[in-house]
């Protein structure tokens, strides 16, 4: 069912306020983020390998020249595979305050992984003289 336009210039009206009120949200919304985009094109460039490499497969028996050229594409795609996926994690976050830090550190009091396997080691070792 289509919209009146009535109803059309009332959405447009709150969709103006609601990005002149908060413009990140806005934003967000739109689903343009920077880090949306570095993520398709990583995505991109990995289905680009993979037909670069079938086409370096394909041309060793056919013709050398299209294995020079998958080899050319797969080159390529990894490039802009590793360059977007950096971006991806250097992007400023779409998803807001709840998303989870880059890099995981122990909270203060706490023990890291090898710390608490190297003590368990030691409670065994105790325990078994």
């Amino acid at each position: 069912m289509a919209l009146s336009e009535e109803e059309e210039r009332l959405l447009r009206q709150m969709e103006a306020a609601l990005t002149a009120e908060d413009p990140k949200l806005s934003h967000a919304l739109s689903g343009k983020g920077s880090r949306r985009v570095h993520r398709r094109r990583a995505g991109f460039a990995g289905v680009g390998f993979f037909l670069g490499l079938a086409l370096l497969i394909v041309g060793m028996s056919i013709n050398p020249v299209l294995s020079v050229i998958g080899f050319v594409v797969m080159l390529a795609a990894a490039v802009t595979a590793i360059y977007s996926w950096q971006h991806v994690n250097d992007a400023p976050s779409d998803a807001g305050p709840h998303e989870r830090p880059k890099t995981h550190q122990p909270m203060p009091g706490t023990h890291g992984f090898m710390d608490r396997i190297e003590e368990r080691w030691r409670k065994r070792r105790d325990e078994g003289l």
